[in-house]
């Protein structure tokens, strides 16, 4: 079933898209009246191969007019989920309320501006999430930053990495954790994006992610040890009584399914090498939120991940509910916490709605039970 799993997914995808070029050339035909809608199916069939083509083929271009390709293939598939969805709901209002086809087409053509507009204005707004969590053993109350998913890319560069900086010196933190895809597109994949980080003047820890990998993960590796930040890579470390546990990009066990983890190795292969002392106040770095289980019988405290982007855009928060089991926020299993950054950056259409570009402060307590 495994190995058929990417066929049948592909089956999916194919056709969601199909459906929708068909139900979005026909609600054109009704909306403004046209004698047929070969003209809409051949504009919509266009816009779908445009946005598949431009988001797989030029993810990694370094060619300045290439890249604005891609971002209008990215914006597309926004505005094309969202059209989808207010003409559905407009379809429901003209049952009621009998509105001319045409002013339902311009209304919805409108609402979906306004929509993914305001989804690409709220992407760049990073918001930053408290979080008190204790954990067993700490002997000293320790503030930590938590940063995930900043997907610097065709979108952003190096302003964001300065603003996410400027942020994290503004919490004093005494410890910062980055959990993965700071890199998306090797268009600004350049040692000076990553100077701001020679600002923080406290440990720096980073595990890779998924899109650190499509993008070149060994250079952002180098970049990111020429500024000062710690790259663990299947390892333990000790800092400040803190046993920090660092994994590549890995799937929980054989039996599972990651499709984005690239390594041989799972996180069941690779815990008992470790040499972890259960005994010891413990933080686990791992970019995608899975094998919590094997986390928890090793002694692990606190699960650090991201990947998930809580979904990033309503309706795929939904999806992504059903997807993983812990898809944002604080939650645990047993005595082992688990906290899942909704991320920083975005990946595909530059949008959030339902979500946040989310900075994450932590203040680690010593546990009083």
């Amino acid at each position: 079933m495994k190995t058929f799993l990417p066929f049948i997914i592909l089956l999916v995808v194919l056709g969601i898209f199909t459906g929708a070029i068909i139900y979005l050339s026909r609600r054109m035909q009704f909306y403004f009246s046209t004698n047929h809608t070969g003209g809409w199916y051949g504009l919509f069939s266009f816009l779908a191969i445009f946005m598949i083509a431009g988001l797989f083929a030029l993810s990694n271009t370094t060619n300045a007019f290439f890249s604005l390709i891609y971002k209008a293939a990215a914006i597309t598939m926004g505005f094309m989920l969202y059209l989808i969805m207010v003409m559905l709901i407009s379809d429901l209002v003209n049952l009621v309320f009998k509105i001319s086809p045409r002013v339902l087409g311009v209304t919805a053509l409108v609402l979906t501006l306004l929509i993914v507009s305001g989804g690409i204005i709220n992407s760049y707004i990073i918001h930053t999430t408290k979080q008190e969590i204790s954990v067993n053993g700490l002997m000293n109350e320790i503030k930590a930053i938590h940063l995930s998913d900043i997907h610097v890319g065709h979108f952003r560069g190096k302003t964001w990495v300065k603003r996410i900086v400027e942020k994290t010196i503004a919490e004093k933190p005494d410890v910062v954790f980055i959990t993965g895809d700071f890199f998306d597109g090797t268009i600004n994949l350049k040692q000076e994006i990553l100077e701001p980080f020679t600002r923080i003047k406290v440990p720096v820890y980073f595990v890779e992610g998924n899109h650190d990998g499509y993008t070149g993960v060994e250079t952002i590796k180098k970049f990111l040890r020429n500024v000062g930040v710690i790259v663990l890579e299947n390892e333990v470390t000790n800092w400040n009584g803190l046993q920090i546990v660092g994994l590549n990009h890995l799937s929980p066990n054989a039996k599972s399914f990651n499709m984005h983890a690239a390594h041989p190795l799972t996180i069941a292969e690779v815990f008992p090498s470790l040499k972890i002392d259960s005994e010891k106040p413990s933080i686990l770095l791992h970019h995608s939120p899975g094998g919590i289980e094997i986390a928890n019988r090793y002694g692990i405290d606190l699960y650090l991940s991201g990947h998930t982007h809580g979904g990033q855009q309503f309706p795929i928060t939904l999806i992504n509910e059903l997807l993983f089991k812990y898809n944002r926020g604080l939650d645990a299993y047993r005595d082992t916490k688990i906290l899942v950054s909704e991320g920083l950056g975005t990946f595909g259409p530059p949008l959030r709605i339902g979500t946040k570009s989310e900075l994450i402060s932590i203040t680690l307590k010593p546990d009083q039970n």
